[in-house]
Order: structure tokens, then C-alpha cells, then sequence
């Protein structure tokens, strides 16, 4: 107890000198009145009681009004938990992804995507906003028509390989089948059916402008017999015929970032015959408790003292739940991160599994998994590190399955990994346990984007000590 009381009082005694000598008489008046009855040491229910009168009188025109889109549980004292449909009040936006907010008299930030104008202002902002497409289509396939893209995909052989042993090893099966490849780009893998196999028909489907290439690059490989090229969304086009087989390469970051996996499962519902085949078959996303010292070091630890200044006030500050760095580097996932298989604290677990001959679009909205891990060693646990596998079932007898596998122990592809980062690193031990669970929750709105919210808990056991740390975040991914 004494210890915990000299670090409050060497706390608040830093906090005095920063608010003194730094910028922080800038912060909004907001802030300041409760930073000051912070210091005076008064309690939560006495800096109320002070300060009602004052804020009844000063009213902020700038207040605006909120409505919840979905539940949120703050992860600490300074967040606010609120429920779908709650009203708040927005007195402050500190940055584009955390808002200073009230409810019911409580104050806290919360995540900015989580809410919506109050009813009046959100039908005028529906009535200003209507032609706006919430699958952002026109950006969307408007950079699947460009080469850069593509130039990415056909340039990752992990990626592009798997699909052509997927076909090669198949191709008995798939003499005289006909095949869809769905979302075709430039229309690779209609090609390698074309040429490796012998199916008696293949329809490669692109929705972008880059189909026009794809029918000159289908006619220069001598191929115009058996592919034909359609362009279109998956949800519009119309085929002369079912088909045996579905093969679409749809994974994004976190292996579901922007959810062009529902056009997959539309065309799987019209098109695919009783009895067909999906490509893949099958993924699953897989999760390992990590460290990151590199990109930490990088990112954070950079300004304490650059060319021998103090830069800590990037790193704390005491009017903003977020200090400004880790607003800008941590908020928001790391995509295109390659962890080293030793920063791996344990061995990676899988938490979501999707059958593709099962999986509805309506299983999409919020998807959840649950994870258990044992340390294998000490280190610094600096977050989470996702990626996925797929795997491809054979259609021969006996045949062997396809897995493409975007993790550290396999070849680095295209898509990398994704780092999730907690707001402050932790120290573990070998022989802690990490519990939580994963949710991936889609944008209610835009329906390309979604958030990633990790709960978890650090149980460390020794003959000394049995505690429990207990964190909650959320990432939003967004085009």
C-alpha cells in the first residue's frame, strides 16, 4: 500500500510539472477542469458535485448528439461501456478514431465507428449521402482495374503456385467439368485450367474493367475455346449452365477484409451443382500472442530521447486516453507485417474455422473464436499476429489436399501477417497463460470494413504471486 501510494504521488507530481510546462493549457476546457480536480485530489463524486453548476452554465454549442450502432465494453476506467441505441453526447474529438463522450452523467472516450448522428441529423445526412454505394464499388473494382494489384498477386508464387498444383493435381478429375473462377483478375487460374486440364468449360468472372484485358490475354494464350469471360459482379451475372466446380482466390487481411467472401457464397448458392466443388474448401484464421520489438522500438520507443531531446510528451499524455503515438501507430492493425517465428511467445492456435460448403452470408455479420495459451518462454508481449490458411480438397481418389498457408513458417505471400498492438507491452513469463476470445464484427454500414475486438486475460502463477491482467481492444479496418 505504501509503494502504490508514493507511485500516485510521483504520478501526479509528473503530471503537474507537464501540465505546467507543457502545451496542455491548449487542451480543451473540458479537460482542464477535470485534469485540475484531478490534481486537487478531490473525488470523482465531489468534482461532479463542483462542477454541475459550471457546466449546466457554460453548455457547449459544439455538443453533439450520438446514437450507439452496436454494444461496446470500455476496456478501462477511462472508456465508456455502452448498449445499442444509447444516446451520447459528443463533447470532444480528440482524433478520428476516439471521441471524449457523456452518458447518463458518466465521461470517457469511445470508438468513433461505433456510432451514428442522432435520428434527425442521421436522415439528413442519409438524404446528402443516399447515392453513396455502403460496398464502395466504383473504389473498389476501380482498383482491380489498374495493374498494380495484379502485378502483387502474380508476383506472389506462394500464392499463384498453390493454385496451379491445386489444378494440375486435379486435372484428371476435372476433364469435361465446367468450372467458374470467380473475381478472375487477369484471369490466371482460367488459363491453368485451360491449359493443364480439360474441362469442357471455364467462366472467368471479373467485375472490374481489367476483364477486357483478360479476354485479349485468354485469346493471345490460345485459350478463346474453352474460357469465357464475363464481366460483372458475382450477384448479377447469369450463366448458361451450374457448374461442378467454384475456384476463387477472395482472401484478404485477416482473411476476411472486405468480404468479397459473400459473393463467393452468392454465386456458390445460384451456380455450384448439388454435389460441386468448392476451392478452396476450407480456412481457418490462427492467432499466436507475440512479440514486436523492432516495430515498438520503431514506433514508440523513438521519442524518449531523439538526437538527446525529451520527446516523451509524444508518448504520454495526460489529457488523452491515447497519446498521440499510440493514436497514430497502434489504433489501427499493422497489415503486411512478417513476424519472426521466434518472436512467437507460443505455438499459434487456430480460432476461426470456415467451412465454405456450409458458411452463410448471414454468418459474416460477427464472427467469433476463443483461444487458450500456454507460454513456452519469457519475453515481452507486445500483441497479437493473425493470418490464415486455406486448403483445397482433391477430387481424385486418395489425392492429397492443397494448403496454401500465409503464416511465419511458411513463404512470405502477398498478404503477410497482421499485428494487432496493445497499448502497452507486458512482461510474461514462461508457464502464463493468455485466454480470450476474437470477434470480427462487420461494418454495419460499409460493408467492405470491419472491427477486430480482442478480450484477453494474462494469468501468471508462481510460488510468489497469482494474478490476473485483463485487456480488451478494438481495431477498425477500413479501405
Amino acid at each position: 500500500m505504501q509503494l502504490k501510494k508514493c507511485c500516485d504521488d510521483n504520478f501526479t507530481a509528473h503530471l503537474r510539472r507537464v501540465y505546467i510546462s507543457s502545451e496542455f493549457t491548449d487542451a480543451p476546457s473540458y479537460f482542464v477542469k477535470r485534469f485540475n480536480l484531478f490534481l486537487s485530489g478531490k473525488t470523482a463524486g465531489e468534482s461532479k458535485s463542483d462542477m454541475q453548476t459550471e457546466n449546466e452554465e457554460e453548455e457547449d454549442a459544439s455538443v453533439e448528439e450520438y446514437v450507439a450502432l452496436t454494444n461496446y465494453t470500455g476496456s478501462g476506467s477511462d472508456q465508456l461501456s455502452f448498449s445499442s441505441g444509447d444516446t451520447l453526447l459528443v463533447h470532444s474529438k480528440p482524433s478520428s478514431e476516439w471521441w471524449w463522450a457523456e452518458l447518463k452523467g458518466d465521461i470517457g472516450y469511445v470508438p468513433a465507428s461505433y456510432l451514428r448522428q442522432d435520428a434527425a441529423a442521421a436522415a439528413a445526412e442519409e438524404e446528402e449521402e443516399e447515392d453513396e454505394d455502403p460496398w464502395q464499388d466504383e473504389e473498389y473494382f476501380g482498383s482491380y482495374g489498374k495493374l498494380r494489384l495484379h502485378l502483387e498477386m502474380l508476383s506472389d508464387k506462394s500464392r499463384t503456385e498453390a493454385y496451379r498444383q491445386v489444378i494440375l493435381s486435379n486435372s484428371a478429375s476435372l476433364r469435361n467439368k465446367v468450372v467458374i473462377d470467380l473475381g478472375c483478375g487477369t484471369g490466371i487460374i482460367s488459363l491453368f485450367c485451360a491449359q493443364l486440364a480439360q474441362p469442357s468449360e471455364v467462366f472467368a468472372v471479373e467485375a472490374s474493367s481489367m476483364a477486357e484485358y483478360t479476354r485479349q490475354l485468354v485469346k493471345q494464350n490460345g485459350c478463346e475455346a474453352v474460357v469465357t469471360v464475363l464481366q460483372g459482379r458475382a450477384e448479377e451475372i447469369e450463366l448458361p449452365e451450374r457448374v461442378d466446380v467454384l475456384v476463387s482466390e477472395w482472401m484478404g487481411n485477416c482473411l476476411l477484409f472486405e468480404f468479397m467472401v459473400e459473393s463467393v457464397l452468392v454465386a456458390r448458392d445460384r451456380w455450384l451443382k448439388e454435389g460441386g466443388v468448392m476451392w478452396p474448401s476450407s480456412a481457418t484464421l490462427t492467432l499466436v500472442p507475440c512479440q514486436a520489438n523492432s516495430y515498438y522500438a520503431e514506433k514508440m520507443a523513438f521519442w524518449e530521447q531523439p538526437y538527446g531531446l525529451d520527446f516523451t510528451p509524444l508518448q504520454i499524455n495526460p489529457w488523452c486516453y491515447r497519446p498521440l503515438a499510440q493514436q497514430e501507430f497502434f489504433t489501427k492493425p499493422k497489415f503486411s507485417h512478417l513476424i519472426e517465428p521466434d518472436d512467437c511467445l507460443t505455438t499459434p492456435c487456430d480460432v476461426l474455422c470456415l467451412d465454405m460448403y456450409t458458411l452463410q452470408v448471414k454468418d459474416l455479420e460477427e464472427i467469433k473464436g476463443q483461444f487458450h495459451f500456454c507460454l513456452e518462454k519469457s519475453g515481452v508481449f507486445h500483441g497479437f499476429t493473425a493470418w490464415f490458411t486455406v486448403h483445397f480438397e482433391s477430387l481424385e481418389t486418395g489425392g492429397a489436399t492443397v494448403e496454401l498457408n500465409t503464416g511465419p513458417n511458411s513463404e512470405p505471400t502477398h498478404w503477410k501477417q497482421t499485428l494487432f498492438m496493445l497499448d502497452r507491452p507486458v512482461s510474461v513469463f514462461a508457464g502464463d497463460s493468455i485466454s480470450g476470445n476474437i470477434l470480427l464484427r462487420r461494418n454495419s454500414v460499409w460493408r467492405r470494413h470491419m472491427t477486430v475486438t480482442l478480450h484477453w486475460s494474462i494469468n501468471s502463477s508462481t510460488e510468489e504471486t497469482d494474478t490476473t491482467q485483463v485487456g480488451t481492444k478494438s481495431f477498425p479496418m477500413w479501405r
